[in-house]
């Protein structure tokens, strides 16, 4: 499978069917979960992701990608990553998810960086936004540590598991994807 984005540690590629039941070992862990809509997942939710990821692939006017994070060392999948065009005019959203026994290792930070640099430089947006559970505060440290910048909290704009949720809402503009942000994803 082509190698979309890389690092010196991690690279993404394309989902594959065959990730199903890796993606199923953390998508169906309830820490994963937590603040997420989705899951924990059975099976048919973990296939039925891998799938519908593949039909959107292959749409004529293609608005959503799913990448593996995988790391180079050995070729395991360790997460995934997601990028949604919302605008035709040149807007994104991403969201990701690492497998919980590789949590801690940097691999969100990288895998946000190399995703950044694959909507900014292929995809040629305009803006990246990322959104997050107000508690979930190792994703917005990731966010942070990658140079979004938080534009503001919408109030319960989300009803997950039973509940109304805040979102922390999280931006970067093409043209703040400097030589020196790069940089800095590129030392990962």
């Amino acid at each position: 499978m082509e190698i979309l984005e890389e690092n010196k540690v991690l690279y993404l590629r394309e989902v594959t069917q065959d990730d199903w039941s890796l993606l199923h070992e953390y998508a169906s862990n309830e820490d994963v979960c937590k603040f997420q809509p989705w899951g924990p997942n059975t099976e048919e939710d973990s296939k039925f992701f891998i799938a519908q990821a593949i039909r959107d692939r292959n749409k004529r006017h293609r608005s959503r990608f799913v990448f593996a994070i995988v790391l180079k060392e050995n070729n395991q999948v360790v997460g995934n990553i997601e990028m949604n065009i919302t605008d035709w005019d040149g807007v994104g959203e991403i969201g990701f998810v690492i497998h919980h026994g590789h949590w801690g290792n940097g691999y969100a930070k990288q895998a946000v960086c190399l995703m950044l640099k694959h909507s900014f430089d292929k995809c040629e947006l305009h803006r990246v936004a990322a959104v997050s559970d107000p508690n979930n505060l190792a994703s917005i440290r990731v966010l942070e540590r990658v140079g979004m910048i938080k534009e503001g909290v919408l109030r319960k704009d989300l009803y997950i598991k039973g509940h109304w949720r805040d979102s922390v809402v999280f931006s970067l503009l093409e043209n703040e994807w400097d030589d020196k942000q790069r940089k800095a994803c590129d030392s990962n």
